[in-house]
Order: C-alpha cells, then sequence, then structure tokens
C-alpha cells in the first residue's frame, strides 16, 4: 500500500520539530522536502510512493555490507527470539569488545555505549580527567556528536544548516573549545605554543566525512602525535565513521598513526544503535568502576546491537573487501566528476576506502574553509536531478557518500548513467 509523502511530511511536522528526529533528513539545505522510506535492500531504499533509488547514504555509513545483508538478518533474529534487553552481561558484548581490540591498533580495552555522541562526550570527560585540564581542541567543520563542547564550528548538520554555533551552549563551555582549520599544522603548533599546558586532547576525524570528504594531507596525522605527546595532551581520533570503512582497523591503521583514545560507532552495530570509546589500558582503567571516572548507559552493550555489529565485523573480517570497496568508491567518484565536468560545472572529488565525496569547485579541498566555497547552489539542483533519476546522494554538500558490497558494478554503471543525465539537466 503506498502512501503519499507530501501527506507524511505534513503529519511528520505535526509532531516532530521540523518533521525529522535528525536534522540533515529534512533536505532544507538542498530545497526539498524528504522522501519516507518503506523497505531497504541490497544497494536500493524503496520508498512509500513505490520508488526505487540506488542509496549513497548507506543509514549515514554504518550499512557496509549494503541493506538488509543476510548475516546482519539472521545474527538480529537469532538474537531477538532470546529478548532485546537484559541490563545484565551478555557473551555478545564480550565478543565484539575483543574482536575491538584485535582489530583496531590503538585500542587495549573499549566501553560500549549507545552512539558516537555518547562515545565522544564520555571520551572527552576522560581525557579531560586523566590530564587535569579542560581545553579541547577540535577543527572546523568536523562534527564529535551534539555534547555541548562540540558544537562550535561544527560539520555535519550544523554545518548544513549555517549554524556557527548552538544556542543553548552556555559561553563558559564554548570557551573550553578551541577550533582551527583542518590540516594546518602550524596552526596547532602556534596554539600549542600558547596555551599547551591548558589542553587536554585534540579531537579529530582523521578523514573529515562530516563536511564532505577531506582526506589529512601528508603528516598532518604524525603531527598531531608528535605534538600532543610533547605537551602531554591526548591524541583522539573520532573514527565513529572511518573506523572500519577506510580500513579494516580505520584510519590509525591506513595512516600508521595510534591516538591515545578512539570513538567508534557505524559499522560496529551493523545498523542498530551503538558507540563505543577505546584506547590505552592505563587511561581505560580509569573508567567506572575500575577507576572513578564516570559513564553509565542502561542499554549499552545492547544485544541486538551487539549481535549485528559482531556478525557483520566478523564478515568484514573474513571476506577483506576493502580494496573492491575503494576501487569501487573510485569509479563512483571519478565517474561523477567526469559527468560534471563534461556538463560544464566545476568538480573534484576523491575517494578514501569506502567513503567518497564530491565538490562543486575547480580545485582541491583541504579543509572546511575550501569546502565552503564551493557551489551549493548547483549541488542542490544536481541532487534532485539525481534523486528524479532514482539516485540518493546525501542532502547537504557537507557529507560524505559511502559504497557497499552491494553496490557492483553493474550497480555503479546504472548510476553513472543517471548521473550523466542529471549533470547535463544542470549544466
Amino acid at each position: 500500500m503506498t502512501q503519499d509523502a507530501k501527506a507524511l511530511w505534513r503529519r511528520a511536522q505535526d509532531s516532530i520539530p521540523g518533521g525529522v528526529n535528525s536534522p540533515v533528513r529534512s533536505f532544507r539545505s538542498v530545497g526539498s522536502t524528504p522522501f519516507f522510506v518503506e523497505r531497504g535492500e541490497g544497494p536500493y531504499l524503496y520508498d512509500t510512493s513505490g520508488n526505487r533509488y540506488t542509496d549513497y547514504v548507506l543509514s549515514w555509513g554504518p550499512l557496509i555490507l549494503g541493506h538488509a545483508h543476510p548475516v546482519v538478518l539472521d545474527a538480529v533474529a537469532t538474537q531477538l527470539h532470546r529478548g532485546t534487553s537484559y541490563g545484565a552481561p551478555t557473551v555478545a558484548e564480550v565478543e565484539l569488545a575483543e574482536r575491538i581490540v584485535r582489530l583496531v591498533p590503538s585500542v587495549d580495552m573499549v566501553r560500549l555505549v549507545n552512539s558516537g555522541t555518547e562515545a565522544t562526550m564520555s571520551a572527552l570527560r576522560l581525557a579531560r580527567a586523566a590530564t587535569g585540564r579542560d581545553v579541547v581542541l577540535k577543527f572546523s567543520g568536523c562534527y564529535h556528536g551534539h555534547a555541548d563542547a562540540f558544537l562550535v564550528a561544527a560539520g555535519s548538520g550544523v554545518a548544513t544548516l549555517g549554524l556557527p554555533n548552538s544556542p543553548g551552549v552556555p559561553e563558559a563551555v564554548a570557551a573550553q573549545t578551541a577550533v582551527l582549520p583542518f590540516n594546518d599544522l602550524t596552526a596547532v603548533e602556534a596554539l600549542f605554543a600558547a596555551r599547551g599546558d591548558e589542553i587536554s586532547s585534540v579531537f579529530v576525524e582523521p578523514v573529515v566525512g562530516n563536511a564532505g570528504l577531506i582526506p589529512p594531507v601528508e603528516g598532518f596525522l604524525e603531527g598531531l602525535h608528535a605534538i600532543t605527546a610533547k605537551h602531554g595532551a591526548l591524541l583522539v581520533f573520532d573514527e565513529v565513521m572511518t573506523g572500519f570503512r577506510v580500513a579494516m582497523g580505520g584510519a590509525q591503521e591506513r595512516y600508521g598513526v595510534q591516538p591515545d583514545l578512539t570513538t567508534l560507532g557505524k559499522v560496529i552495530g551493523g545498523g542498530l544503535p551503538v558507540g563505543a570509546f577505546g584506547g590505552r589500558r592505563d587511561l581505560m582503567e580509569q573508567v567506572a568502576p575500575a577507576g572513578p571516572v564516570y559513564q553509565a548507559g542502561t542499554l549499552s552493550g545492547n544485544p541486538l546491537a551487539t549481535s549485528a555489529g559482531e556478525a557483520q565485523l566478523g564478515y568484514l573480517e573474513s571476506h577483506d573487501p576493502f580494496s573492491d570497496l575503494e576501487a569501487t568508491a573510485t569509479r563512483l567518484v571519478q565517474g561523477i566528476v567526469a559527468a560534471l565536468e563534461a556538463a560544464g560545472i566545476a568538480a573534484t572529488g576523491c575517494a578514501v576506502g569506502s567513503m567518497w565525496g564530491v565538490f562543486f569547485r575547480d580545485a582541491p579541498v583541504t579543509s572546511f574553509e575550501d569546502a565552503q566555497t564551493a557551489d551549493a547552489e548547483t549541488f542542490a539542483r544536481f541532487h534532485k536531478a539525481c534523486l528524479d533519476r532514482g539516485v540518493f546522494l546525501a542532502p547537504s554538500p557537507f557529507e560524505a557518500g559511502f559504497v557497499s558490497t552491494a553496490h557492483t558494478a553493474d550497480v555503479i554503471e546504472e548510476t553513472l548513467e543517471a548521473v550523466r543525465g542529471a549533470a547535463l539537466e544542470v549544466g
């Protein structure tokens, strides 16, 4: 039975702020309104009006095997018949923690939580406790969830909606967050020279995915590691998006830089809500009940989420699809850029692992400041033209895209055929 999206949209706005439960879903930045999903299968979404879309959002990253993959569904179905939540330890959460510790180079111990936001806010609390310092350094355009300290010059939906900061964050809290441009190591060195004894930690998306896709320039991550070590601050890699996306062991494996703490999410839940933070044993043993830094969650280590995540990570570890995924993402990006340029539209793009991004400008992007100069108006028209042709891209110029193992060569070619038509319409 089909349902009209416009009618659903009116209903949603009556009972949900802005009609959505996460702001970027509103399609506001692309001047449109969202479709409503009925189901997902492989690389496709099907909406309530019967339309099919090739999905490059993939629930914003978790679905690295595509929608409704049997290995994940089987794990969830098996657990579902045993119960949905216990408030007591389970084997699945131990097994998932052990796998994360084995696969992520810097993680000796890990605490499971319920979301990426919860992971980053908990890691910041731990960093402040371990160092006795309050200031945190982040980079403009990076998004670390919606905890107060991180809603300063943030990426993702904050950037999409054009909000420099969020109301409701006290000035005294915002004052404890320092912000610098991503990939500007000279600025980091200068800040630490002036305020190094105040800074508890540096939080960074090692590959930015919340301002579009922006890789680190050579030496940037290594430089952050050296500076934080010199000044006694902690380096925190926010790998909620990059973890198990750009390599099996995340960006830290790919670039050979080990942070002090790591935050994770997305892929480790197989599409169910989950997050985690972990790192050096001496730091993690400060977390309650082993130590005095309090963190808790009734649904943390939820058996449905841990079963799904363990199944998905197990599949990735046994099949090692990462080189194929990067080849797929690279082919997609190169095809989109070529189609746009052929239509007279400036474009640049890249892929890192199974993540990819395209900016509507004629020069590479190395920072959020660069990303902000891209042509957002043309992107919005292109987004609509692609959606009309059955291709679902993130409804924001400030978000990375994703591919999955379900995005076969035929699926990519079908997408590029649609993209070529969209580009000619917009150009």
